[in-house]
């Protein structure tokens, strides 16, 4: 079992298609993944990305995107384990350490999805479909 295990869902109301935009272009990971270098393992098209991942974590992460409704889940999960040179020692340090970590992935990750949401729904009101508001 991994040490981090990360998984969230946001609903944004736009069309999945303008969403796997913003994962499909490489120099948009930095700012979404800080301190991770991904790397495509699986590209599903409008249906989300597959990585595996190095840097500050050793594993795998997808961007998942479902359509429902009038918009797109966004499903995000991130598994992994800190880099070889880098294991905490002793098993309440690890423990420690990957609760941390998966706090810190999984409230940047929210962070960085509501920022999106607000973004791409561009001040749509509650309750209007897209492209209606």
């Amino acid at each position: 079992m991994p040490a981090v295990d990360v998984i969230d869902e946001t609903f944004l109301a736009v069309p999945r298609a303008r969403v796997a935009a913003e994962f499909a272009d490489p120099a948009r990971w930095p700012a979404w993944w800080p301190r991770l270098r991904p790397e495509i393992a699986h590209d599903r098209g409008a249906d989300g990305i597959r990585w595996t991942v190095t840097g500050a974590l050793a594993g795998t992460m997808e961007v998942w995107l479902e359509e429902v409704l009038d918009g797109t889940v966004l499903h995000f999960f991130l598994r992994a384990d800190p880099p070889h040179d880098a294991q905490p020692r002793g098993r309440f340090a690890r423990r420690r350490w990957a609760r941390r970590e998966s706090d810190r992935w999984h409230l940047g990750f929210k962070t960085r999805a509501f920022t999106l949401k607000r973004r791409l729904e561009d001040g749509r009101p509650a309750g209007v479909a897209p492209g209606e508001g």
